[in-house]
């Protein structure tokens, strides 16, 4: 089975093991068997908003058996990221709980005000982030403060849909300032060393729901990586996924660490896996066999068009695999 290849696990939490304050079906007892199989488990996320105890709370009252010591937050990686530049000082803290905890005990002064002069702003995701905090730190930014954020995430997957993320928050304050932040979380690299330090593991598989952050985070850090269909990732993003944005493994959801994992089978312009079989045909991208909404046909499909060296925009690509999310 496909996890037996790695000593641990490396989950993102947002769209992998839950979804808004709901658990995704499956997730739960596919950690729980990861753990009696020995394999650890950490959870590294860019929600800066809450402490790690919290968010191990929030994983203990969906039954998981987790420890703060096991999350790997954005939060304390932007205030390590801080802790290089400067020794001391007032950061001016846009986001929640956990941002600010972290940035105090860094020994830094957290403040809210542009009028605090703040040598630092260091931004977030928080619900309760709106217009007044965005713009204390605009003006903090344009009056020489230092601009670290979190993450770049776009997007947040909840129960009710797709949510701005901590990406859209710092594009507000970007159209003011006309200057970009330093991000502290994935994908850059930082996070991912302090998740192998913090664990103790040596060859863990990253498990993320974006290729942006995720997957091109275990890209970088030279990571085994899989995607899940759980979360923000779908079939039309996967298709067009940048050559340092594809995962080593497609999954259908966590259930899929316990299964073996399929090999391809190529020959003149087609991948096959299973009973899934995709083709390039001219300039068209066709699914000539299986079910569209197998998990296998995103594969085959995926194989093809990373290995063609074909650009997605240049293919006409059939609308049963654009519109599938690989569900079954």
């Amino acid at each position: 089975m496909l996890i037996s290849q790695f000593d641990s696990l490396l989950l993102d939490l947002d769209g992998v093991v839950y979804r808004g304050k709901a658990a995704i079906p499956g997730a739960v007892d596919a950690i729980a068997e990861a753990k009696r199989m020995g394999k650890r488990v950490g959870y590294i996320t860019n929600n800066a908003s809450r402490t790690p105890g919290q968010i191990a709370g929030q994983l203990q009252d969906f039954g998981i058996d987790v420890l703060p010591t096991e999350i790997i937050g954005s939060a304390e990686a932007a205030a390590k990221l801080l802790a290089t530049k400067l020794t001391s000082g007032k950061v001016l803290v846009v986001g929640g709980e956990g941002l600010r905890v972290e940035v105090a005990k860094a020994g830094f002064d957290v403040v809210s005000s542009a009028s605090d002069n703040p040598v630092a702003v260091l931004q977030g995701f928080s619900p309760e982030v709106g217009w007044p905090q965005l713009a204390e730190a605009a003006f903090a930014i344009q009056n020489g403060a230092i601009w670290i954020a979190t993450n770049q995430d776009w997007t947040l997957p909840l129960e009710r849909g797709i949510a701005p993320g901590n990406g859209t928050l710092v594009g507000a304050v970007h159209t003011a300032v006309g200057i970009l932040p330093e991000f502290a979380g994935k994908p850059f690299r930082p996070i991912f060393d302090a998740a192998l330090l913090q664990l103790g593991v040596f060859n863990p598989l990253v498990i993320g729901d974006r290729l942006d952050t995720d997957i091109k985070g275990a890209v970088t850090a030279g990571l085994s990586s899989a995607s899940v269909m759980t979360g923000i990732i779908g079939n039309k993003e996967l298709l067009g996924a940048k050559s340092d944005e594809r995962p080593t493994y497609i999954l259908k959801d966590l259930g899929g660490l316990f299964e073996d994992y399929p090999q391809v089978q190529r020959r003149s312009g087609r991948s096959r896996v299973g009973e899934s079989e995709a083709a390039i045909i001219g300039d068209r991208l066709l699914l000539t066999n299986g079910n569209p909404l197998s998990v296998d046909s995103i594969r085959a499909a995926t194989d093809l068009v990373w290995s063609s060296g074909r650009p997605i925009y240049g293919l006409q690509v059939a609308a049963e695999l654009v519109g599938s999310r690989g569900t079954v």
